[in-house]
């Protein structure tokens, strides 16, 4: 799915003060880190992802590989923290960021 730019300022606004609920570490991309993320995205829809790896085009790629094995778009990157995107049309809105920060966006 490719996000217009107005979607991206929208998912850029709610996660603004989201924490990371994923974490990449010196290992890379496991099965079990897409396994977790792919959890996250289904529950939440919109999660940060922090990547730790030292070099800046390293966690740009991670970053890639990680929302390409999710299906998911990335919003925005920053530094390690890399924000994605996957819209679940049966969210619990409860659990959902998009449901409740945004009132369903």
């Amino acid at each position: 799915m490719n996000l217009s730019s107005s979607q991206k300022k929208t998912l850029r606004r709610i996660a603004h003060h989201l924490d990371a609920v994923v974490q990449v570490g010196d290992k890379n991309i496991t099965e079990n880190v897409v396994a977790e993320t792919d959890r996250a995205l289904r529950d939440h829809e919109l999660i940060k992802v922090r990547i730790s790896s030292g070099e800046r085009d390293d966690r740009a790629a991670l970053g890639e590989k990680l929302a390409s094995a999710c299906d998911a778009d990335i919003v925005q990157r920053i530094g390690k923290v890399a924000v994605l995107f996957r819209a679940n049309p049966k969210a619990n809105p409860k659990l959902s960021n998009l449901h409740r920060h945004a009132g369903g966006t």
